[in-house]
């Protein structure tokens, strides 16, 4: 008689599919890398085939790996839908990974998430929160809100709201250097902003929304990094509104120059119906809309 697989063996599997790379797949799944790789090692021996080619970026799938991906895709699949069949009137359990921008995530989901979390004391919940997201089409995240919307690959995009960035600058700076000019820019009022190579995302570049504008002398890749060096008067810089304007002591500057991006809501095509999923797209939907005006206030 045929012994069955794995079933660790074949999750880890998917997460190193998902993740290309082992280490990663590791930090993701909260597995040891090691263990992980025994695993894998073990399903190839059991099927008598090489599912990963070993590149420097990681592990790539051969042939072989991409069939089995199909299949434990669909066991997965299955697996959720098990568990989604409960009934309406089961609580929520399991786990719901979200992907969001540093600064969305820390200034309005962090802020409310705990109302969801009340809703839903059996779900576990992981904010992933950074500079950079990670993907809902190689299944990394359930949920992720991007700042652009996705043209390929197997998910749902949907707008989930616009926003508005200002330039800021510190209340003391001004009372201490003047009031702020385009001429004073880069002169008396030095000015903060990413660091151009390292840009997660080609939607966090302003060079063509602010105009001529001296380049930052003062860099970061961390949106909460800048937003504390502009607190502390070290310069002026761009900060979404539900940034900068929940600051008491920062003021908007120059302001004829306002700058605007939209948020997308991002799932999987094959778990977005899922009751967790669904569950927390429609709250997200809810908060946005009621502080629309601290991410796009009236023009």
């Amino acid at each position: 008689m045929t012994q069955p697989l794995p079933w660790n063996d074949l999750q880890d599997f998917l997460a190193v599919a998902r993740a290309g790379q082992i280490a990663r797949a590791a930090a993701l799944i909260g597995v040891d890398a090691t263990t992980i790789g025994r695993r894998l090692r073990r399903l190839e021996a059991r099927l008598g085939r090489t599912l990963f080619e070993q590149t420097r970026e990681g592990q790539v799938l051969t042939e072989a790996g991409e069939a089995l991906l199909a299949q434990v895709e669909e066991m997965q699949n299955a697996a959720e839908r098990i568990v989604e069949t409960r009934g309406p009137a089961e609580a929520l359990s399991g786990l719901l990974r979200v992907s969001v921008s540093e600064g969305f995530g820390t200034w309005l989901v962090a802020e409310h998430l705990h109302e969801f979390a009340a809703q839903h004391p059996a779900l576990t919940i992981d904010l992933a929160a950074s500079s950079g997201f990670l993907s809902p089409s190689r299944r990394e995240a359930d949920v992720a809100v991007l700042l652009a919307r996705p043209r390929h690959g197997p998910v749902v995009a949907g707008k989930l709201s616009d926003y508005a960035l200002h330039l800021y600058a510190a209340r003391a700076m001004i009372e201490h250097l003047g009031a702020v000019t385009r001429e004073s820019l880069g002169d008396r009022h030095p000015m903060v902003g990413y660091i151009p190579d390292l840009l997660y995302s080609p939607e966090l570049r302003f060079v063509d929304d602010l105009g001529p504008l001296p380049a930052p002398t003062l860099r970061s890749s961390s949106i909460n990094a800048q937003a504390r060096l502009i607190a502390t008067g070290a310069g002026i810089g761009v900060l979404p509104h539900f940034v900068g304007g929940g600051m008491p002591d920062l003021v908007r500057v120059l302001p004829e120059v306002t700058i605007h991006r939209t948020f997308w809501l991002v799932t999987h095509r094959d778990t977005r119906q899922l009751r967790r999923v669904r569950a927390f797209s429609a709250w997200l939907g809810g908060l946005v809309t009621k502080h629309h005006a601290r991410l796009d206030p009236p023009r």
